[in-house]
């Protein structure tokens, strides 16, 4: 009489076949962790290089004279502190239509999902289309428009096409839908209450994750915008970030009046001192933004 070989209880058999279907999913979530993080490590590494050491040492390793107080020093100090203006006009740029972008679209937002007018599908329907345009394509005719304005080189320029966020009125009016009851509404208006203090008063408290979210994606998309400012500023006293350190990478390259061997450290210095608000922001408003972005994701 022959015995059977002992198998395997159902829940040890589920559980390997789960360990097995997540190995590939492990794998490619590091390989993904790895692609994000690699960058951020050469960035932070190579600030602590002088030029020379950036192209005579391994990348992700540091050197033996780490200098990075030096290059912040230096980046500061270069051509008169030029550096700081950029950050300064990169602050005001980001700042402002951040805030005036955030408010738009709330408004706009609200307005779709609240309101019922004539046209306003076809209306919402265009903002949805207005999304799939890249910004690009964009920027020859905005520049036409503005240079007839008499608004280049000015830094209104920079800040009025930012205001323009369609995913983020699109983002605010799926928000609106859900966060604000119609009951509120109905009982403020009940009070006496008009739209404009309505929407000031109770709207935008009720939208402030939303706000957050669309706040912080505008932010982070004027900080590093890099066409609209190249074509739209001539002065360096009104670049952003993006433009001056680009300006300072292509002399250095050119060896043109005012390069510096060391100017391509301070480039890469300038950018890792560039992403630090970024940081800061994104832990700021994290609790706010990741709520904005879930909500509507589940129908009631």
């Amino acid at each position: 009489m022959t015995e059977q070989a002992p198998t395997a209880p159902p829940a040890a058999r589920r559980r390997a076949s789960a360990r097995r279907r997540s190995t590939p999913l492990t794998i490619a979530m590091l390989a993904a962790l790895a692609y994000f993080l690699l960058p951020l490590c050469w960035l932070l590494v190579a600030s602590t290089k002088s030029t020379q050491d950036l192209f005579n040492s391994f990348g992700l390793w540091f050197s033996h004279t780490p200098q990075l107080l030096t290059n912040i020093k230096a980046t500061f100090t270069q051509d008169d502190g030029v550096f700081v203006h950029w950050l300064l006009n990169t602050v005001m740029y980001a700042v402002v239509s951040a805030l005036g972008a955030a408010l738009l679209a709330a408004a706009g937002g609200y307005g779709f999902a609240k309101f019922r007018f004539r046209g306003d599908r076809a209306a919402f329907n265009l903002v949805l289309g207005a999304i799939m345009i890249p910004a690009t394509a964009l920027a020859i005719p905005t520049y036409l428009l503005f240079a007839k304005a008499g608004l280049v080189n000015t830094p209104w320029a920079v800040i009025l096409p930012s205001l323009v966020n369609p995913f983020g009125l699109y983002l605010m009016r799926v928000y609106a839908a859900d966060a604000v009851p119609d009951s509120i509404l109905e009982a403020a208006r009940i009070d006496g209450a008009g739209e404009a203090r309505i929407f000031f008063r109770i709207v935008l408290r009720l939208l402030a994750p939303g706000l957050a979210t669309v706040l912080l994606f505008t932010l982070v998309a004027t900080w590093n915008n890099y066409f609209l400012p190249l074509i739209m500023l001539n002065d360096p006293k009104l670049y952003p970030i993006t433009v001056g350190l680009s300006s300072w990478a292509a002399q250095a390259q050119n060896g043109g009046a005012g390069s510096s061997s060391d100017l391509l450290a301070l480039v890469v210095t300038g950018s890792l001192i560039s992403i630090i608000p970024l940081v800061v922001a994104f832990l700021l408003l994290q609790r706010y933004w990741q709520s904005g972005l879930a909500t509507g994701s589940v129908k009631q």
